[in-house]
């Protein structure tokens, strides 16, 4: 895939230079090309619900950002995208030192892109497949300057 604006990489890295939640669970952005993002995040106590498990929110938000990322990078310089619909399958209870999440664009389009994020636990060098998301993100017109 082709991107559509030369200098998708700093829009992608300033999408989560700029997303402060992002900062506050320590997710990272690892590597981006066109069509495609992979994220890390080093697993805290602060990301476990009360059993040790990863908590559900923690991977929906590492799936759904490395989404938008992988999107972003084959949307136009005076477009931006916004997740409008997503559904995640929690497979396996995640347990590991980090998650790794990679997000492909399956289908690009004018006003939609459809992605697919696969969160994956790292635990002393074994990686698991823990949950899987599809998502559905708009392609919208940057507004202007005087807006």
């Amino acid at each position: 895939m082709t991107p559509p604006d030369p200098d998708y990489r700093q829009v992608v890295e300033r999408s989560f230079q700029e997303a402060a939640f992002l900062s506050d669970l320590g997710i990272r952005l690892h590597d981006v090309g066109p069509g495609w993002c992979e994220t890390v995040l080093p697993v805290a106590r602060r990301h476990l619900q009360h059993t040790g498990i990863i908590h559900a929110g923690v991977q929906s938000t590492i799936a759904d950002h490395t989404a938008g990322a992988a999107a972003m990078s084959l949307t136009p310089a005076h477009e931006y995208i916004l997740t409008v619909e997503f559904k995640i399958h929690l497979l396996r209870p995640g347990k590991g030192e980090s998650l790794f999440c990679r997000a492909e664009v399956l289908k690009p389009g004018r006003h939609f892109h459809v992605v697919e994020s696969q969160v994956y636990a790292l635990d002393d060098g074994k990686r698991t497949l823990v949950s899987k998301l599809v998502a559905t993100m708009a392609v919208l017109a940057r507004p202007s300057a005087e807006a």
